[in-house]
């Protein structure tokens, strides 16, 4: 029987850097990232669909059909004919990159706007995944529809997969940030943080520590990332460390934590083999951070 994978988030028009001062146009976003990367990894007889919003205008619509072209449904997707897209511009400084960004508008902010919408999208999911950014777009008043939509999944056995994917700048407060964060990994059967984003947001002293605090939220299975260093696992009931094997010449890190994730949980939906979606994780974002921009073709 088919299986059906929901990402819920934000795409965004991407500016990145091209050879002569040029900027190349593309369309990602974190949560899409991670889709594009699982729809590829993910057999025939899975399904994946994005849950966001856009605009009516030309740009909504370019977008539409990229997403659609990658084997991602957006029957999900609301169409709001005031709201436009956001845009972000990646800034790299050897391979590490910072991001600008204009989204204050962005069509995505009103994705869980229509709580009998996301109800009925997560009801028919088997799958669940989100991020950080999805819950420092939204209002509280949205905030609250989506977390009772996802607590209402869960309860009813869809698999939630959420990475905090950090970034302070979009929350209004320290507080916020820490309380939404926590909230949403009560209800999560799988949380991806990455250690350096844990450290600095919440003080973690190891990525131990950010595994144990993810466990005391109430996730049952915690995957901590730390860059080119171990990933520590907590899954099926064992904590293991994976190696990451070196890469020898990256260009560009974006989207190399979207792209593990994305990968990670296809091995680990068809396969249930832990080491194995480490491996798969970590082999998808060896290639992706080889080359510019966060989505590549493998």
């Amino acid at each position: 029987m088919a299986r059906k994978l929901i990402g819920i988030g934000e795409c965004m028009v991407e500016l990145s850097q091209a050879e002569g001062g040029l900027m190349r146009k593309s369309f990602a976003g974190d949560v899409f990232n991670s889709l594009w990367y699982a729809r590829a990894a993910l057999s025939e007889d899975w399904s994946v669909g994005f849950l966001s919003a856009v605009g009516t205008d030309p740009t909504s619509e370019e977008m539409v059909t990229f997403i659609e072209a990658a084997g991602i449904s957006c029957d999900p997707v609301r169409r709001l004919p005031d709201r436009r897209p956001g845009l972000y511009m990646i800034h790299l400084d050897g391979a590490e990159r910072s991001f600008s960004y204009w989204r204050d508008t962005s069509a995505a902010r009103m994705l869980a706007a229509d709580p009998a919408h996301l109800a009925q999208v997560l009801g028919e999911a088997d799958v669940a995944y989100l991020s950080g950014i999805t819950l420092a777009i939204l209002s509280d008043e949205d905030l609250a529809h989506l977390h009772d939509a996802l607590a209402m999944a869960r309860a009813n056995g869809c698999f939630v997969a959420f990475d905090p994917n950090i970034r302070p700048a979009l929350w209004r407060s320290s507080d916020h940030l820490k309380a939404t964060i926590a909230k949403t990994a009560s209800v999560a059967s799988l949380v991806f943080p990455s250690f350096d984003d844990e450290q600095a947001a919440f003080g973690d002293t190891s990525p131990q520590a950010s595994l144990e605090r993810y466990r005391g939220y109430g996730a049952e299975q915690v995957v901590v990332k730390n860059g080119a260093d171990d990933v520590l696992c907590f899954l099926g009931g064992e904590t293991q460390l994976y190696n990451t094997p070196p890469v020898a010449s990256p260009v560009d890190t974006t989207g190399a934590g979207d792209s593990f994730n994305g990968a990670f949980l296809a091995s680990y939906l068809q396969h249930a083999d832990g080491g194995q979606a480490v491996q798969a994780g970590q082999s998808c974002a060896a290639q992706v951070i080889c080359h510019h921009g966060a989505l590549v073709a493998l």
